[in-house]
C-alpha cells in the first residue's frame, strides 16, 4: 500500500468528522478522461469498490485515494498532424502559416487526436492520523505530492498542512552518521547510498549492494560530497530510502511484521492496520532522530548532530 512516502503535518486548528470528510469527497469525485479531455482526477473508494465510501477508517486512521487519468499523445504523432494541417494551408493558400497560426493548429490537431489516444491511470493513497497530526503519501514524487495536497485542501476548507520540518536537515544527518558509522538509535545503516559534490562539478557517487563502512565513503564526505540518498532499516522491522529531501523511498516491511499474522489475512484493513502500525511509530522516531522538528534558527545552515556521550542526538 505504501511503498513511497511525504509526510505533512496538519495545522492543529484543524478539526473534522469521518462524515464531513466524506461529504466533502463527494463532491469531487474521479471520472473518466471525456473525448476532447487530456486530464481528469478526484477521489475514488480506496476499498476498489464501486460506490464504496471515499473515506475509510481503519483503528481510528483514515484513508483516502486519490486518481488522476490523463490520455497519452505522443509528441511525434501531434507534430506530424500538425505539419499535415499547415501542408494544406499551404496548398491552399500558397503560404506558409505564422507563428500564431501554427500554435491554432497544434490545438486544433490535439483536439483532433486526443478521441483516439490511450489513457493512463495512476492512483495515490493518503492516510490522516488525525491524532498525531499527520498527513502522509504515498508517492516519492513532490510534484505529485503537491497535485494533491491541493486538491485536498480545495475540497476541505481550513485544512492547512506543510511538509514536516527538522533541526537537523536529513542531509547534514546522513553525513554524520556516515561519516562516524553511527547511526541513531532504533536504526542500522543498509548498503546503498548516494553522493553528490555541492561544487560545479556536480559529480555524483552511488553504493548499491555495497558496505557503507569503509574509509572510501568516509573520504568522499571529507571532500565535500553529501548523501542524498541513504538506505536504512528501523527496528528489523521496515526498510527504506531516507532522502535529502526527508522522503523515505522503496519502504519494505520486514518478515518481523508478519510474524504472528494469520497467513491469509492480506485484505484491505489487514494491510492499512500494518502500515499505519508501522509507520506511526517509525515517523516520530526518525523526526526525533533528526533532532525533533522545526529549525534552530531560521535561515541558519543545519548543525551536524553533537555527541552526547552516549546516542548521537
Amino acid at each position: 500500500m505504501f511503498k513511497n512516502i511525504i509526510v505533512y503535518r496538519i495545522a492543529p486548528e484543524w478539526h473534522a468528522e469521518l462524515t464531513q470528510l466524506e461529504e466533502a469527497l463527494a463532491k469531487a469525485p474521479f471520472q473518466e478522461c471525456g473525448a476532447t479531455q487530456e486530464k481528469s482526477s478526484g477521489w475514488v473508494p480506496p476499498r476498489g469498490e464501486a460506490h464504496g465510501l471515499l473515506a475509510e477508517s481503519v483503528g481510528g486512521q483514515w484513508i483516502l485515494r486519490f486518481m488522476t487519468e490523463s490520455k497519452m499523445l505522443p509528441g511525434t504523432v501531434l507534430a506530424r498532424k500538425v505539419k499535415e494541417k499547415a501542408a494544406q494551408i499551404e496548398q491552399q493558400t500558397g503560404r506558409k502559416p505564422g507563428k500564431k497560426e501554427t500554435r491554432e493548429l497544434k490545438d486544433e490537431a490535439k483536439l483532433d487526436l486526443l478521441p483516439m489516444a490511450f489513457t493512463k491511470q495512476g492512483s495515490t493513497w493518503l492516510w490522516v492520523d488525525c491524532e498525531a497530526r499527520l498527513l502522509v503519501l504515498d508517492t516519492g514524487a513532490q510534484g505529485r505530492a503537491d497535485e494533491v495536497v491541493t486538491a485536498l485542501v480545495e475540497a476541505l476548507p481550513g485544512l492547512s498542512v506543510a511538509l514536516v520540518d527538522t533541526q537537523t536537515s536529513p542531509q547534514a544527518a546522513m553525513a554524520h552518521w556516515l561519516k562516524e558509522q553511527e547511526p541513531p538509535a532504533g536504526f542500522s545503516i543498509d548498503r546503498e547510498c548516494e553522493l553528490k559534490a555541492a561544487d560545479e562539478s556536480k559529480a555524483v557517487v552511488r553504493y548499491a549492494r555495497h558496505p557503507l563502512d569503509i574509509e572510501e565513503v568516509q573520504a568522499h564526505i571529507q571532500a565535500g560530497k553529501l548523501p542524498t540518498k541513504l538506505a536504512m532499516t528501523w527496528d528489523d522491522r521496515v526498510s527504506f530510502v531516507l532522502t535529502e529531501g526527508l522522503q523515505l523511498k522503496k519502504l519494505a516491511f520486514l518478515d518481523t511484521v508478519f510474524e504472528g499474522q494469520p497467513q491469509d489475512d492480506g485484505g484491505f484493513d489487514a494491510d492499512v492496520a500494518i502500515a499505519t502500525g508501522e509507520l506511526s511509530k517509525l515517523i516520530p522516531d526518525l523526526i526525533e532522530a533528526l533532532g525533533g522538528e522545526g529549525r534552530t534558527e531560521l535561515g541558519s545552515p543545519a548543525q551536524p548532530p553533537q555527541d552526547d556521550g552516549g546516542a548521537p542526538f
